[in-house]
């Protein structure tokens, strides 16, 4: 959606145009790096590229909204992804397997910034109920493409274990909360990759 600024400066000239994810997008970095509550209004724009007028004419609900549609924006994104790799895979189950071990071979720098969404579930106040179920939701939606493949390779006979597609689902998203936990706490953790490996052997 491409939306128009005011003129913040009161200088005249034609309004700027600007594209809301592409600056949604910006703000996400800045969430990521500084958390929800420490985040300024000053370092959101100035990251943004847009006028507190502008800012404000986008998003009347003011940073409380802008985190949200963050939220929501990454969360769209993650998703698309993991489908369509899993949807060209030849083995799914395999490609989730890859996706959890490579949390072990990232940088310090990424390991420290966790999981964005689920680093909202941690670092928001209890005052902020109804920006975490929204998070909540969003890793909701994860374990639920987790379910999916699950059951679908129980049914193909790729996959032994025959626990409930459900259990195994949950299972997924606990872990991957707990790793990012892990790796936000300790980057580097040098067990790390024989952990997840224990911890995936359910998938086999």
């Amino acid at each position: 959606m491409y939306l128009r600024t005011v003129n913040d400066s009161k200088m005249a000239g034609r309004p700027k145009i600007f594209d809301e994810k592409e600056v949604v997008e910006k703000a996400v970095n800045v969430f990521w790096t500084k958390g929800y509550e420490t985040a300024s209004a000053d370092e959101l724009l100035e990251a943004m590229g847009i006028g507190k007028g502008s800012f404000y004419l986008a998003f009347k609900g003011g940073k409380k909204e802008l985190y949200e549609k963050s939220l929501r924006q990454y969360a769209n994104r993650f998703d698309k992804q993991l489908l369509h790799d899993l949807s060209v895979s030849e083995d799914p189950i395999q490609l989730i397997r890859d996706f959890f071990m490579a949390l072990a071979d990232d940088p310090k720098s990424k390991q420290m910034k966790g999981c964005y969404i689920g680093n909202a579930l941690v670092q928001l106040s209890d005052g902020d109920a109804d920006t975490k179920l929204i998070a909540a939701g969003l890793l909701a939606s994860v374990e639920g493409i987790f379910t999916d493949v699950i059951r679908k390779a129980q049914a193909e006979k790729r996959l032994k274990n025959k626990a409930k597609p459900e259990v195994l689902g949950k299972y997924l998203i606990n872990l991957w909360n707990g790793v990012n936990v892990t790796r936000r706490s300790n980057p580097g953790y040098e067990h790390l990759r024989e952990v997840l490996e224990m911890s995936l052997q359910v998938l086999s």
